[in-house]
């Protein structure tokens, strides 16, 4: 009988009672502010983190998940009987992450003999950040529990990265700047003529797609933008960052045009905040023609 777990990094921003309550493994990213190192999710809370960010002028750092911490938790679900661990990783081309998932596999492999024959693990790219990912996998984890087999989880979250995308509008760029990891951010020039832009996060890619000129069009522009690329009457999640004053305004405008109400409210984590910052509003649809 097969024995099934989802591993995966803090990046995801599922809720730490979710994770608890779920029974998922999250490897945890190490964020650095101020000389202070802490394990995402598990050491502060987003509101103490955000807070922090105010406090200071420094941009968080943050390292990969190497492999041997990687191999140590295969490792542990080993003895633990799993037959098989599906394992998903942030975006790889944002972070090294996934490949020393891929790393840290085969080490397992090579350190324990005939592990291959009791034990399958599946490293899937989740090509994208925060609750793009958290979020199918909390749905795999109800589907395994309703007798889904390793391959369908598999399939279902290929499936899932390859058509999904996150439209963001981060009010101001200073962190993606500083922190060089969101190209389609370093590239954007208009903020001196009171332009955002809204940012695709898709595909192992970041693309601005639109320009919004004042911060009293976000809402009606980000929702123009949405609703020309989402496949319609499919659930969308709201996320957010410090304040869900927009992220609220969003929804209602989203439910006056679609006429539903979003799946979900995800809060941004330290990982992704170090990255766009701690203030943002977006909106996670599935794409048309994907």
């Amino acid at each position: 009988m097969s024995k099934i777990m989802i591993l995966t990094d803090s990046c995801c921003d599922i809720p730490k009672e979710t994770i608890e309550e779920l029974g998922i493994t999250v490897l945890p990213f190490e964020i650095t502010l101020d000389g202070k190192t802490f394990r995402e999710t598990f050491d502060v809370t987003k509101q103490e983190f955000y807070e922090m960010m105010m406090k200071t002028n420094e941009v968080p750092k943050h390292s990969q998940i190497s492999p041997s911490r990687f191999e140590e938790e295969y490792k542990r679900l080993y003895d633990e009987g799993y037959t098989d661990i599906i394992s998903v990783s942030i975006n790889s081309e944002g972070s090294g992450t996934f490949n020393n998932s891929i790393i840290g596999r085969d080490n397992f492999f090579e350190n324990n003999s005939g592990a291959e024959k009791n034990i399958r693990i599946f490293n899937i790219d989740s090509r994208c950040y925060t609750i793009f990912y958290g979020y199918p996998i909390m749905e795999s984890v109800k589907k395994i529990r309703k007798g889904a087999s390793a391959e369908d989880i598999v399939a279902y979250l290929e499936e899932w990265f390859s058509v999904c995308a996150i439209y963001a509008v981060p009010y101001n760029l200073k962190y993606a700047r500083k922190s060089g990891r969101i190209s389609a951010a370093a590239a954007f020039s208009g903020e001196l003529l009171g332009l955002k832009p809204i940012i695709e996060f898709a595909d192992n890619k970041t693309t601005t797609v639109e320009k919004i000129r004042g911060e009293k069009n976000i809402v009606t522009r980000l929702v123009d933008c949405v609703e020309k690329r989402m496949t319609p009457q499919t659930p969308y999640i709201i996320i957010y960052g410090r304040d869900d004053a927009l992220a609220k305004e969003v929804e209602k405008e989203m439910h006056k045009r679609t006429g539903k109400k979003a799946e979900m409210f995800s809060q941004i984590g330290s990982a992704v905040a170090s990255n766009i910052g701690p203030d943002l509003v977006a909106v996670l649809v599935r794409r048309k023609n994907k």
